[in-house]
């Protein structure tokens, strides 16, 4: 181990915020912390530890990288000595989290930390689609009185959901679901039999099986090799005419063109998208002009709570990595 003291990468505004209970968690050891601004126009310095808050991220994507994020990353990409990251995400599907594992780095996320807000997100898509509220709101900025009294909305009691990938958002959706009264078949890795009783369960091969009778199709699934382009056409042909799709994944689980072709030929009732293959959404697509079609900014997650639940995560798993334990939500 080196003899310098151990240095921990954080963002300024989590360094003022989390000093006092990390000094708590390491107690004599020493320490440092140090932030992206330290370096100046220095080459940066190793650093052994790393927490990705939500601020670093800022209005980043995948796509498009901000200049304050790009440079965050580039410290990490240049410490040799850098053993392990925690990142404020339940997904770690960034490029540079690759980069980094096929180093030998732990990345550990905060899986579950929005799992409620997400899981309200879907919900409250799946009821706006529900209710016809994008054509009661198109009605109300055209100053038109529309009632829906001569196609009344279908009753939500007895309709089938089928809920894509059942980690802490899934099961949160399914909960809400199964409140309302909807039947629930829940697609997971190696599942072919039933998690608890009202719940079917069918694995990733079988899932164009449950289709058909699917009034709802929600994705709460990890963007992986497998999910990587799961809804395309010929999954989306297999719903039945009127469904709607909600999407709180990953953008690249759906492929986008497929989907506006199904929203536009009208066979499909109408989605509620919240990622995109690209982000940020080109301003060209016609998934923003569709009647039919709730778009949100990926923004499913956002939560005044949310900074609190990650760095409570962060500094868990921080007093795990010091006394030598496995850390909590690492990646194989």
């Amino acid at each position: 181990m080196s003899l310098r003291p151990l240095r921990i990468l954080l963002s300024p505004q989590a360094r003022q915020a989390l000093a006092p209970a990390i000094a708590g968690l390491l107690g004599p050891r020493p320490y440092e912390i140090v932030t992206v601004e330290d370096f100046h126009d220095a080459p940066p310095a190793d650093v052994d530890l790393a927490f990705i808050s939500r601020d670093v991220t800022g209005l980043s994507t995948k796509q498009v990288r901000t200049e304050s994020s790009e440079a965050f990353y580039d410290v990490l990409r240049a410490s040799a000595e850098l053993r392990w990251v925690h990142i404020h995400s339940a997904g770690a599907d960034r490029p540079v989290y690759s980069e980094l594992r096929a180093r030998g780095v732990q990345v550990s996320t905060s899986s579950g930390a929005n799992a409620e807000v997400v899981a309200q997100t879907a919900l409250a898509g799946l009821l706006a689609l529900a209710r016809r509220f994008p054509q009661l709101m198109a009605a109300q900025q055209a100053c038109r009185w529309a009632p829906l009294v001569s196609q009344p909305p279908r009753d939500l009691a007895g309709q089938t959901a089928v809920v894509v990938g059942w980690g802490p958002i899934g099961q949160r959706i399914g909960a809400f679901l199964r409140m309302l009264g909807l039947r629930l078949v829940v697609v997971r890795h190696g599942a072919s039999h039933a998690l608890e009783e009202g719940i079917e369960m069918v694995n990733f091969a079988t899932l164009a099986l449950a289709l058909p009778r699917a009034d709802w199709l929600l994705l709460a699934c990890p963007l992986t090799g497998q999910t990587r382009g799961l809804v395309n056409r010929d999954l989306l042909a297999a719903l039945p005419a009127g469904a709607c799709l909600v999407n709180v994944a990953r953008g690249e689980v759906v492929v986008e063109r497929d989907l506006i072709e199904a929203l536009q030929q009208g066979r499909l009732g109408g989605a509620c998208l919240d990622v995109f293959e690209h982000e940020p959404l080109a301003k060209d697509s016609p998934l923003w002009g569709l009647a039919n079609v709730i778009v949100t900014p990926h923004s499913a997650g956002h939560s005044d709570g949310n900074y609190r639940r990650v760095a409570d995560m962060f500094l868990s798993n921080l007093a795990r990595w010091h006394a030598g334990q496995p850390l909590q939500n690492s990646l194989p």
